[in-house]
């Protein structure tokens, strides 16, 4: 899976999303987070163009110690070959974030002369 770097230096993947297992793909290009230790964060406007049916709230310690809860979607993602389920939480941020859950047993490698993402 390639990715790039954009010009304030973040480093995104385009991730092919739908909100059922047979149902449509949506590529939303995500910010790779690696402080994010859950699967996918959405902003809520994002979450409700692709239609995504809503899950179980959840919990989460942000930066400052914090603790919130936050509403969470039901998704699937066309990952390395397969249909992975997950859930996505909804945010007011602008852009999603992709997080350690869905690297995990992956390599990733961000070149910032180049420009390029590589997950493999």
């Amino acid at each position: 899976m390639t990715g790039r770097v954009d010009d304030q230096m973040r480093a995104l993947l385009r991730v092919p999303l739908a909100a059922s297992v047979g149902g449509p793909r949506a590529d939303i290009e995500a910010w790779i987070d690696t402080a994010f230790n859950g699967g996918l964060a959405l902003p809520r406007e994002v979450a409700a163009e692709l239609g995504l049916p809503p899950g179980v709230s959840t919990e989460a310690v942000l930066a400052d110690g914090s603790r919130v809860v936050l509403e969470a979607f039901v998704c699937y993602l066309d990952w390395f070959g397969g249909t992975y389920r997950t859930q996505a939480v909804a945010t007011d941020g602008a852009y999603p974030l992709l997080g350690t859950q869905l690297l995990a047993g992956r390599r990733l490698t961000i070149d910032y002369v180049a420009g390029t993402v590589e997950l493999t």
